[in-house]
């Protein structure tokens, strides 16, 4: 890797974990939501990881935590789980969120995925829910979990599949590209939301790494919201990367996309509330 695109990564993390340290305490505020949202893949990728009491967890770009509680519940008090993000401001939440359940058993460090501080070989199983597809190297971080485990554990990623099977995403990027002025992207570009939603793309990044018996399962997981102001609330107190297309704009013209991003989202609007489509894909391997 040249200099340049060296450097080109690290300002990436570095507005990465300024936008998570921002948009933290917005993030946790919406943890029952995303919570109901996510439920059902999240036990299908801690099943997929073969979680099981007593195992040590390894739970990569964690954010507030909200599914380490659920490895912590899933491995009792004889296991652990090792929370990590690149946002200490994050961490704060998953930490108070882990002590005021009563968790003893949850581990909190702040670390870039690409290169954890944690020892070769020492954890039963890796997971990462949503996080893996906003490293700029993404095969890095997938190698990464490979060395901290044990060998016969299992590592799975949960992250966001096609454009066509996410319309909601691409109604987001699309849309404010448009009102900033800049060319369509390539929604597959590292970083982004559906960075790893090329089909194969995650089972290749896993086989590099070393993994065996990889295999990808598609999730259906709408996100069901009493209604679309709830769902760009729930986008504008996050650290989604529309908000940074967004900020280049004056305060009418940011509204005026945000108007345009609500009229299109509409046409998820439901007899019984807001419902907007998600395909997840869950990756799963295991160090031989």
């Amino acid at each position: 890797m040249s200099t340049a695109a060296a450097f080109d990564a690290e300002q990436f993390k570095a507005a990465t974990r300024e936008q998570w340290d921002k948009h933290a305490k917005g993030w946790n505020d919406h943890g029952a939501e995303i919570g109901d949202w996510l439920r059902e893949a999240t036990a299908a990728m801690l099943g997929m990881a073969e979680i099981a009491p007593g195992a040590r967890v390894l739970d990569v770009a964690a954010g507030a935590g909200e599914q380490t509680l659920e490895i912590a519940k899933r491995v009792g008090p004889s296991g652990a789980v090792l929370a990590t993000d690149i946002s200490p401001v994050i961490l704060a939440f998953a930490k108070a969120n882990a002590e005021r359940a009563g968790y003893r058993n949850v581990e909190i460090q702040t670390a870039d995925g690409e290169k954890l501080p944690v020892p070769d070989a020492t954890f039963d199983a890796a997971v990462s829910r949503l996080g893996l597809m906003f490293f700029p190297d993404p095969a890095k971080g997938v190698r990464e979990m490979h060395r901290a485990l044990k060998s016969g554990g299992r590592a799975c990623a949960m992250v966001f599949s096609s454009p066509d099977r996410n319309p909601c995403i691409a109604i987001l990027v699309s849309t404010a590209l448009h009102h900033t002025g800049l060319p369509p992207r390539d929604p597959y570009q590292p970083g982004g939301l559906l960075s790893l939603g090329k089909p194969g793309l995650a089972d290749k990044l896993f086989r590099q790494a070393g993994f065996a018996r990889v295999a990808t399962t598609k999730v259906d997981a709408p996100f069901r919201l009493p209604s679309v102001k709830h769902y760009l609330d729930f986008v504008r107190s996050s650290a989604s990367p529309i908000l940074q297309i967004l900020d280049k704009l004056d305060t009418a013209a940011r509204a005026a996309a945000w108007a345009e991003i609500e009229t299109k989202l509409g046409a998820f609007n439901t007899p019984r509330g807001w419902e907007g489509p998600n395909e997840l894909l869950l990756t799963a391997g295991q160090r031989e």
